[in-house]
């Protein structure tokens, strides 16, 4: 694997190599033209940009400075660019780090759903485009099994520690069980509104309307977010007829006061509000809190709740990494046994072919034997085949647990003339 992310590289050099779907679908082409033997899959989002590739043969996969190269090529850009933000993972460190990635365990918001989904993403796309093959399709079929383990083993995805996702999952849900049946109202149309909008989205919210002072802005966040935009003039009209607020707007004192309120209160008929007031300084008067049926919660309650779900969610990390590496384990075992396996079905095939010509050579010439010598014979034929098999297979399978052996196992192919 080779690549960057959000740890080491800042989102100018992201941007720079950055990949599209539909570059994905390019570049995955010119790379099976480049190296026709290898496997590969390129995962692009907004933290990381990193080329899986995989292939039976090391001496024919991409070097690092080859891929580093590539990426130059593809997007026009000088090497020298972003050359010393890429790092690189090979062997056991590859399904290490994919697994780490697919269990949100690498994101920047720990613990984050949509790293997974990403995964899957890219996963298929290779795949769709003939890019993928057994060694790709081992390591990320099982990365998937290994972040639904992480979830369900441990409480990572449930210590949520972004603002809008502490505010939706912590303190919204609370309030509502379902979202898809709620009339939202977002004031403001920075980055806070629309990440809350997605993990509404997410939770079911379908109905949501955006205002914001610049209509351009409103417009632009409602198409993003399959809302709609509304006019600043109508802020009243829809505080009367929502159920969630979400206001996130740069105003210096509040948009909505308790005088404010009071008169839309009425309009409302007691019903409950819930409101997100993830402004600083507030949109929303404080005072508002002790109306009847108002659930207001702002920027401190958010960022104490973030506070404590990341002191739990840290709690939680060593049990996810303790998973990560048993999978990490299991999985270059299996790697390698898959690898060896088909020598050692070889050589056991060959040896007990010859032994059962053996078998009917002497039995044919010895016709008078009766069945209970011919299975002692048969018995001691197939001791002394296993007997003198064990030891190359021992080797092979002792060599096998630091790696795939290929050494060895080209040697066995030729000392025993094995075909493949």
């Amino acid at each position: 694997m080779v690549g960057c992310n959000h740890h080491r590289s800042s989102v100018a050099v992201r941007e720079q190599i950055a990949f599209s779907s539909d570059q994905i679908i390019d570049a995955l082409g010119r790379l099976k033209v480049l190296y026709p033997s290898i496997e590969v899959v390129i995962l692009s989002t907004c933290n990381r940009v990193e080329i899986y590739s995989a292939c039976q043969s090391p001496t024919e996969l991409p070097s690092h400075q080859q891929f580093a190269e590539f990426l130059a090529d593809f997007h026009g850009i000088d090497l020298f660019d972003f050359f010393d933000d890429l790092f690189e993972r090979t062997g056991e460190d590859v399904a290490r780090h994919l697994f780490i990635v697919a269990s949100s365990l690498d994101s920047m918001v720990v613990g984050e759903p949509q790293i997974l989904f990403q995964v899957k993403q890219a996963y298929q796309l290779a795949t769709d485009c003939g890019s993928t093959g057994p060694l790709t399709h081992a390591v990320f079929q099982t990365a998937l099994k290994v972040a639904r383990k992480v979830a369900s083993h441990t409480s990572i995805h449930q210590r949520r520690v972004s603002i809008p996702s502490v505010a939706v999952a912590d303190f919204a849900s609370q309030i509502f069980e379902r979202f898809d049946d709620k009339h939202v109202l977002v004031i403001g149309a920075g980055e806070m509104s629309e990440e809350t909008l997605r993990y509404l989205r997410e939770a079911g919210a379908t109905d949501i309307a955006v205002i914001n002072r610049s209509p351009d802005r409103a417009q632009a966040l409602a198409h993003q977010t399959g809302g709609r935009a509304i006019g600043w003039d109508q802020l009243d009209e829809q505080l009367a007829v929502a159920d969630l607020v979400v206001s996130t707007t740069g105003a210096g004192q509040p948009i909505v006061t308790l005088e404010h309120y009071r008169r839309i209160e009425p309009q409302r008929f007691q019903r409950p509000l819930f409101i997100l007031d993830l402004a600083v300084p507030r949109d929303f008067e404080p005072a508002i809190s002790d109306c009847l049926g108002v659930y207001l919660y702002g920027m401190d309650d958010m960022q104490s709740a973030c506070e404590r779900n990341r002191r739990e969610r840290d709690q939680e990390l060593p049990a996810a990494l303790r998973i990560v590496e048993r999978e990490t384990e299991q999985f270059m075992t299996d790697l390698f046994h898959r690898a060896t396996g088909p020598v050692i079905k070889r050589l056991r095939h060959d040896w007990h072919q010859i032994k059962e010509e053996e078998l009917r050579r002497l039995f044919n010439k010895l016709p008078e034997l009766e069945d209970r010598s011919r299975r002692e014979i048969r018995q001691s034929f197939e001791r002394l085949v296993n007997k003198l098999l064990h030891p190359p297979l021992e080797s092979l399978r002792d060599e096998a647990r630091e790696g795939i052996p290929h050494p060895l196992l080209d040697a066995f192919k030729r000392l025993f003339q094995l075909k493949d």
